[in-house]
């Protein structure tokens, strides 16, 4: 064929399609997805990207207190677009929470359910570390610019957000844990419909519960031929003792020692363990503990592999609401020095709630009885069986 003009033979061979060889807008559709209508087919069946966000409504919902009085302040539409943010991952997170609630709710757990237990448990730690991280977006105003608009909040507080107190609640706090804020209930600062939630919420069942029963059901701890309390206990005792003859010419290391032991009598004694839950010094039942510690020191067998992760994850949860406490109290004293929130709390009520509102708590105080692997109990060979996901059902 003879070569066009100005190209040379090396060059690649151009082919320009005929017009009837363009498809239009509407036949460019991949398989398996809907037709996109033109803009002139567009009809209000046609689920629209806008529409299915409510857009118009959401982006319409930022009404500054300072624009309906006439003298627009910047800052405060940023600040109620931080808040409302958080609020949408708190409904979020409710979501994740409900759902762990009725897959931990059953009399017994499958198996195969654990790894969507752990997924909605990893979701929600993940959102609360973005919630930590908006924090610093939130910190890019001054306390200048806040007091721009402070006033024009009052009463309102981000105290009254009923969705965070849900989260708590269905996570676990008891309301004996709860800070009071000048003598009164959280829940007094609340409207009448959103008391009703969160008291409903407090009389409920909360995942602290469920996780508390499904570990009390671990079939491994104690078996006909292998019981892991008596095993373990042996081993303690066996490495005290050893510890004590070491030390046995240094009368103030021995002092120090028996001391630091004594963290261990309610591991040793259930009497001891059922006394402190009732003092509130422990949560977990002296059962779900001992499995909890049993599920850590045999991690690596395959079947406790998921459970393991679990406790993790539960823990990684108490520890970034923590975070997210401790940040939050930073930023009040920050903002507002030693001045109250507009509800009564501040930094010292703030920084407090990050010490104490860790439900699962008995979960960070399993590494004080951990035992290197070298020196656990030797399982018997019938429940390494079981542990290798053999003639594994519910629990």
């Amino acid at each position: 064929m003879p070569q066009r003009e100005g190209r040379s033979p090396e060059e690649p061979r151009v082919i320009v399609p005929l017009p009837d060889m363009i498809p239009s807008s509407s036949e460019l559709v991949t398989e398996g997805s809907a037709k996109v209508p033109d803009a002139s087919e567009r009809t209000e069946e046609v689920l629209y990207y806008w529409d299915y966000l409510h857009l118009d409504d959401i982006l319409s919902s930022q009404r500054p207190k300072s624009d309906e009085r006439g003298n627009p302040v910047h800052d405060e539409l940023f600040f109620i677009t931080v808040h409302q943010t958080y609020e949408l991952w708190f409904k979020q997170i409710l979501a994740e929470l409900d759902s762990l609630v009725s897959l931990m709710g059953p009399k017994h757990v499958a198996e195969r359910d654990l790894g969507v237990v752990l997924s909605r448990l990893q979701r929600i730690n993940s959102i609360q570390r973005l919630l930590v991280a908006q924090l610093d977006v939130l910190e890019t105003m001054s306390p200048l610019d806040f007091l721009d608009f402070r006033s024009l909040l009052l009463p309102a507080s981000g105290f009254q957000s009923v969705q965070f107190r849900l989260i708590e609640n269905k996570f676990g706090l008891l309301e004996r844990d709860r800070l009071s804020v000048e003598g009164h209930s959280y829940s007094d600062t609340l409207r009448a419909d959103h008391v009703e939630l969160v008291i409903e919420s407090e009389s409920s069942p909360s995942l602290f519960d469920y996780v508390e029963r499904w570990l009390s059901r671990t079939p491994f701890v104690r078996s006909s031929d292998f019981d892991f309390v008596a095993e373990y206990q042996a081993v303690v005792r066996a490495k005290h003792d050893a510890t004590r003859a070491s030390l046995s010419g240094n009368a103030d290391q021995l002092q120090a020692f028996e001391a630091g032991i004594r963290k261990f009598d309610a591991i040793f004694d259930r009497g001891i363990w059922q006394a402190e839950v009732l003092q509130g010094s422990r949560r977990l039942s002296y059962d779900a503990f001992m499995a909890a510690l049993f599920i850590n020191l045999y991690r690596d067998e395959p079947i406790l592999q998921n459970p393991y992760r679990i406790l993790t994850a539960l823990i990684d949860i108490d520890a970034s609401l923590t975070l997210w406490r401790q940040r939050h109290a930073v930023m009040a004293h920050r903002m507002l020095g030693r001045l109250t929130g507009t509800a009564g709390s501040g930094y010292d009520y703030l920084d407090e709630t990050a010490r104490r509102y860790t439900p699962f708590r008995d979960l960070f105080d399993v590494s004080t009885y951990l035992l290197p692997r070298p020196s656990l109990p030797t399982l018997p060979s019938s429940l390494v069986s079981g542990l290798d996901f053999m003639n594994q059902g519910a629990r």
